[in-house]
This record gives C-alpha cells, structure tokens and sequence, in this order.
C-alpha cells in the first residue's frame, strides 16, 4: 500500500473497528501532543493503554502505564505511535511478537518508515503514518461519537 494518501473509507473502518488501543510515547504532561490525543481518544469511547517505560507503574488520564507492549495483559487492536520515525520499525517488531497481533499500527504526525510498513502489511498489519486519530475521527467521523 502507498502511504502518502489514504482513501477515507480506510481510516473510517479503522476508527471504527478498533476499540483498544496502546498508546506508545503517552505523556503525563498535559502540555504534549500524546496527552491530548489520549484525552481525546478516551473521551471518544476507545479504552487508550499507556505505554512508557519511564511512567511504568503510575497513571496517565487514569490509566496504567506499561512499559512496553508486551506487558500489556489483555489484546490491543491498534497501536498509536507517538515515538520518532527511527523507533517504528522497533515498535512494528514489538507488535508482531504480541499474540494476538494488533490490527493496526498508526503512526503520529511526522512519523514514517516505508520498510517498517512493508514488514506490518507483510505480516497482515494495517498500517497508517504521519496521521493523527484525533484529527481524523473528527474529520471522516464527527465530534460527537
């Protein structure tokens, strides 16, 4: 798949498919882009897991923070990446050694990695980058959902 532009049906089904997702990079500080789109996610229904390992035991927005994926007890569906491009292909890994595999990774604004792509779609992934659910929902969605 190309992944310079994404036909809107695609991004609507994942938003509407998914209903937990791992949120890699969360930030407790209110300040950060991860925080908000966490604040907005939740709000929007989703169950929104933290993951970072530097806040591993505490709470973000009420949730528990993990410190990597693998620890997260029960199955995600996506994984938002909000870690810089050099560190997706890490995170694809991470994702393909969960059991059961997450349906999609989506990568933050300004993070792509064409061959971190290619190996998640390999594998059956789907895979969205350089896009913000919290701009999309809006969007192909609405406000109000």
């Amino acid at each position: 798949m190309q992944h310079d532009n994404y036909d809107s049906q695609y991004l609507r089904d994942i938003l509407t498919q998914v209903k937990v997702i791992a949120l890699t990079g969360a930030s407790p500080n209110p300040q950060r882009p991860s925080h908000d789109v966490m604040r907005f996610l939740l709000g929007r229904g989703y169950r929104v897991i933290p993951v970072n390992p530097g806040q591993a035991g505490k709470q973000i927005l009420g949730q528990v923070v993990y410190a990597r994926l693998a620890d997260i007890p029960e199955p995600v569906d996506m994984i938002d990446v909000f870690r810089a491009s050099e560190y997706l292909d890490g995170v694809v890994d991470e994702a393909l050694a969960l059991d059961p595999k997450p349906s999609v990774v989506w990568s933050q604004l300004g993070v792509r990695d064409d061959s971190a792509a290619l190996k998640a779609e390999a594998a059956g992934i789907k895979m969205v980058m350089n896009r913000c659910p919290a701009i999309e929902h809006p969007r192909l969605i609405g406000w109000g959902e």
